[in-house]
């Protein structure tokens, strides 16, 4: 297995737990004691593979990595071993509408019946902006036909049947999560450029972020010999199955594939690192808070340290205390994905796992807890001393 080995002083670990709240974390001794709870966390659960990056926007502070592709084979999980993204395939999305709305091929307030003519609700369709998409405030029923994707329709079949719901408040002023509603952005995108989704994404996002084991679909995954198998939990053990097609179909919704070190370098592109490729005005834009997302704040883990909740273009915006986190997380069948990172302190985490297991909430939560000092470390946990290493 690839291991990312840094050198962390004793001190440094114990600055992290000795500094005064007000204190900006160190990212090396944050990392430090974060890598060694997910050692720990990850190994009580079984979790068949997971990977961890921790970001600044100048570095990649530490990759860490374990466990294997497939419980049925030894290939180990390394920074470059391909998971799903799941719905944080919306982030991606979300940056790749902000490149192509600063290009002028549309504008966040245009009309989406201006691009999709045959776009039809029992509402009227015509209030419906391009931010209300991505910003999860269309005011349609929540996870509109969700239930048709898993069924195995395609988005042909599908897209028809909105025209059969009406609105339950105005486009902008609730949230209401949609995946098949928000996936509209992608016809969108290829009536204003003609080019497909995926090779928008890999020449606006993908190649200028030098993300090399990204990609858009299920062919590029499963033909990746170093892509992570999912796993469900099957009478109490973890078993490999077949990655399942279904979500693919609402590309911009959860279609993406990454490695760890390319979340990386997404991460720090949120942060500041490419503004070539990503303008501050641009990361401004999609993380500007918008509808209120109060069901987050009673969240397992989260609502522990959660004081508000938004969600603003393909990011949720919350607080913790006077604090300011920008995150999302994935969940589709046999994986899970977690990406957040602060402004205030210029650090990005990213998990990801081949596996449905929640402790990936909870070593977010612990990560930002350590981050805006909300908490002490829970008792058991042991900081790593003179050398740590991503496992």
């Amino acid at each position: 297995m690839h291991r990312t080995i840094r050198r962390i002083t004793l001190s440094a670990c114990l600055f992290a737990l000795i500094a005064p709240a007000t204190a900006r974390p160190d990212p090396q001794a944050l990392t430090a004691d974060f890598a060694d709870y997910f050692q720990q966390r990850v190994r009580e659960e079984s979790v068949p593979g997971a990977a961890f990056a921790v970001v600044t926007a100048d570095d990649i502070v530490h990759i860490g990595a374990t466990g294997h592709t497939d419980t049925t084979r030894q290939q180990p999980v390394n920074e470059n071993t391909v998971f799903r993204v799941a719905s944080v395939s919306k982030t991606f999305a979300a940056g790749l509408t902000a490149v192509l709305v600063d290009e002028g091929a549309f504008a966040w307030n245009d009309r989406v019946v201006d691009h999709l003519p045959w776009f039809r609700l029992k509402g009227d369709a015509r209030v419906l902006r391009i931010q209300d998409l991505l910003g999860q405030s269309t005011g349609l029923i929540p996870h509109a036909y969700d239930n048709l994707i898993e069924d195995g329709l395609t988005m042909e079949r599908i897209v028809p049947k909105l025209s059969t719901l009406g609105y339950i408040c105005a486009p902008g002023d609730c949230y209401s999560y949609q995946n098949i509603v928000f996936s509209l952005i992608e016809p969108v995108m290829e009536e204003s450029t003609q080019q497909g989704y995926a090779e928008l994404m890999n020449e606006k996002i993908f190649q200028p972020l030098d993300m090399r084991d990204a990609s858009v679909g299920l062919e590029p995954l499963i033909s990746d010999p170093n892509h992570a198998r999912p796993h469900v939990k099957s009478r109490g053990q973890w078993r490999t199955v077949k990655v399942q097609p279904n979500y693919y179909r609402v590309a911009p919704a959860a279609g993406v594939n990454a490695s760890v070190l390319d979340m990386a370098k997404w991460l720090m592109a949120q942060l500041g690192a490419n503004p070539e490729v990503l303008a501050p005005e641009m990361v401004r834009t999609i993380t500007d808070p918008r509808v209120e997302t109060r069901r987050d704040l009673r969240r397992k883990h989260w609502r522990d340290i959660l004081t508000d909740a938004h969600y603003a273009l393909g990011w949720r915006v919350y607080r913790i205390g006077a604090h300011e986190l920008v995150y999302h997380s994935g969940w589709v069948s046999g994986y899970r994905a977690d990406i957040a990172w602060s402004e205030e302190y210029g650090l990005g985490l990213a998990i990801l796992m081949n596996t449905e297991a929640s402790t990936i909430s909870e070593l977010s939560t612990y990560f930002c807890q350590r981050v805006f000092r909300q908490a002490p470390a829970p008792a058991g946990i042991q900081m790593l001393t003179a050398t740590a290493a991503s496992r």
